[in-house]
């Protein structure tokens, strides 16, 4: 089988149960936006070396993938969705970030000096990427939210992840101003 299916070569796509949408559709627009940001997850994942990151980063995408997958369901095959045995995003989701982003300003003496221009270290301009398009997504599903419903977990889980994108980034400047200091 092909991936060049030819089935969108009419402007439109698939959402969850075949359901088909023009590829503009603010629902694609919201997953495609998402997809992005698991893309340049994976960007900071081949980047940075420090697991303290990457663990809690490679978790990250695979809930993402669920974001998504709640994202592609429209209103009318949302009970479908979950009897099939999907995942809506948790409470508990928005929790772990929550935790992470208050370990990180609680533990790790952040600087935040030169926050505002991105690129001190090929790892912060990576997280920062991922921040910038964090907001992208979060921005569009907002914009969803507005004729649709959306799990209201989702825009919490999006806020809170741009905050810890900040804070990894800095968090990454600071470690690396100490080993030039040091």
């Amino acid at each position: 089988m092909s991936i060049a299916t030819k089935t969108g070569d009419d402007g439109t796509t698939a959402l969850m149960f075949g359901r088909r949408v023009l590829k503009t559709d603010p629902r694609i627009e919201a997953c495609g936006s998402i997809d992005e940001l698991n893309a340049a997850l994976g960007m900071v994942r081949a980047t940075c070396h420090d697991e303290f990151i990457t663990g809690p980063i490679f978790k990250i995408q695979k809930e993402l993938v669920i974001v998504m997958g709640e994202l592609a369901v429209t209103d009318a095959d949302r009970e479908r969705y979950l009897e099939k045995g999907y995942q809506p995003a948790t409470g508990e989701m928005v929790q772990r970030l929550t935790t992470l982003v208050e370990d990180l300003e609680r533990n790790h003496h952040i600087t935040y000096e030169g926050w505002a221009t991105p690129g001190e270290t090929l790892d912060s301009a990576a997280l920062d990427l991922a921040r910038t398009a964090c907001r992208r997504a979060e921005r569009r599903v907002i914009e969803l939210s507005t004729a649709a419903h959306v799990n209201p977990e989702t825009i919490r889980y999006l806020n809170r992840l741009s905050d810890l994108c900040w804070l990894y980034a800095r968090f990454v400047e600071t470690e690396a101003s100490k080993k030039d200091a040091g």
